[in-house]
């Protein structure tokens, strides 16, 4: 499962890190000064990457389920 799983949490992490970023981005208060925002992307990018790995185990047991 494993090899499965491995590749679906690079895609699905580096997505959820976008949309965290993305989201981080999109609000004024984050904005206020360049100096919070730039402190705030790196910790919302691995937000993104540790939220993607449960998603990956359970899409890769589905995967995994599906085509046993």
């Amino acid at each position: 499962m494993l090899k499965i799983a491995a590749p679906v949490w690079l895609i699905l992490g580096t997505v959820l890190a976008g949309i965290a970023v993305t989201a981080g981005l999109s609000m004024p208060s984050l904005s206020s000064s360049s100096q919070d925002m730039m402190k705030f992307i790196p910790i919302a990018a691995i937000v993104g990457y540790v939220v993607a790995i449960p998603f990956a185990a359970m899409i890769a047991k589905k995967i995994a389920s599906l085509s046993t």
